[in-house]
């Protein structure tokens, strides 16, 4: 752990399809360190440890992604040195070519990490680390929703995409937090390293921040699931979305496409990234935590509905695939699927 230092300097990188949460909630973490805990205990708000500034290509104001308002203190150029360099969420596409939209930014990138700074990334924010080339030969995540485009477009780059947080890079100054609130994690990380444990833990319980001990896969719902270009596979798509609890679906979907199974096999993979057999075992997993949230079913009752008949291998795949068992799956989340029922008007 570093000895904690005099006003570590932040800058908070801003562009016009960043998400104001990742942005301005970043911006009152940090200047809460050192200040906030004083306040709420002493009466009394402390010096702060940060020096936060919004920085911008340009230094003008704008709208950001969702429309709220972003007035830069300084301009990128205007910036000589910062020991953390914070990328905000990104509201694009996951198949979005950022190749040639972010050059400035990129290249302030790249000039930070050359001086020294820790550079972090919040969600969809590590598609512009990717494109810098900071991370070639690195692992990294982002949001679980933009991983498989990130690793399509960036295969030298290796993925972690069931993590919700990874330190990677030369001195481990490349760090990215996984999807949504995760960013949270990401600061308190930053503060826990660049102050203290102690100061990290009262902003946890000043903020009321979870850690997401659990990583992304919980969460992460069938990202590749969109209709494909292929008429036949998407035609296949259609059927087993319905007729995906029957004993064969697989076999159902090749008998549609009048394929062989061979071509089958082959048209399905390269249409939709998943074997066909991952596909259906994708949408059987998806509709059963909808059941463990939102029913009291049996486990076993629940493997039989989504079309499993051994229970203990339904258990297992989910256990696999989601990184929870399926009681621990909905206890998380079925407390709360109740919650937000029951206050809903």
């Amino acid at each position: 752990m570093s000895t904690p230092r005099t006003r570590c300097s932040i800058i908070l990188l801003a562009m016009p399809k960043a998400t104001a949460s990742t942005l301005f909630g970043a911006y009152d973490l940090f200047c809460s360190v050192g200040r906030d805990w004083e306040l709420l205990t002493s009466g009394r708000p402390g010096p702060g440890f940060y020096s936060v500034r919004v920085a911008a290509s340009g230094g003008k104001g704008f709208r950001a992604a969702n429309g709220v308002g972003v007035e830069p203190d300084c301009s990128l150029d205007e910036v000589d040195a910062a020991d953390i360099v914070w990328v905000p969420e990104l509201l694009v596409a996951p198949d979005e070519n950022l190749a040639g939209q972010y050059q400035v930014e990129l290249e302030f990138l790249q000039r930070c990490h050359a001086r020294g700074a820790l550079i972090a990334t919040a969600c969809s924010g590590a598609l512009l680390l990717a494109e810098s080339g900071l991370l070639q030969g690195h692992e990294a995540t982002c949001h679980w929703g933009y991983c498989d485009s990130m690793a399509q477009r960036h295969p030298e780059i290796r993925i972690q995409p069931e993590r919700a947080l990874v330190i990677s890079g030369e001195g481990d100054r490349l760090v990215m937090a996984g999807g949504g609130t995760t960013f949270m994690d990401l600061a308190l990380y930053l503060i826990a390293r660049t102050h203290s444990v102690a100061e990290a833990m009262r902003m946890a319980r000043l903020y009321l921040i979870d850690w997401h001990s659990g990583g992304q896969q919980p969460y992460a719902l069938l990202a590749r699931s969109r209709q494909v270009d292929d008429p036949i596979i998407a035609r296949c798509q259609q059927w087993v979305a319905e007729h995906y609890d029957e004993p064969a679906p697989v076999a159902g979907m090749k008998e549609i496409s009048g394929m062989s199974e061979r071509t089958f096999m082959r048209r399905f993979s390269e249409a939709t990234g998943y074997r066909p057999l991952e596909y259906v075992h994708t949408l059987r997993l998806e509709e059963a935590k909808q059941m463990l949230e939102a029913t009291e079913l049996p486990v076993e009752a629940v493997a039989t509905e989504v079309g499993y008949e051994d229970a203990s291998f339904f258990s297992r795949l989910f256990r696999r695939q989601v990184g929870l068992t399926p009681g621990a799956y909905r206890k998380r989340f079925g407390a709360l699927h109740k919650l937000l029922r029951e206050s809903s008007p």
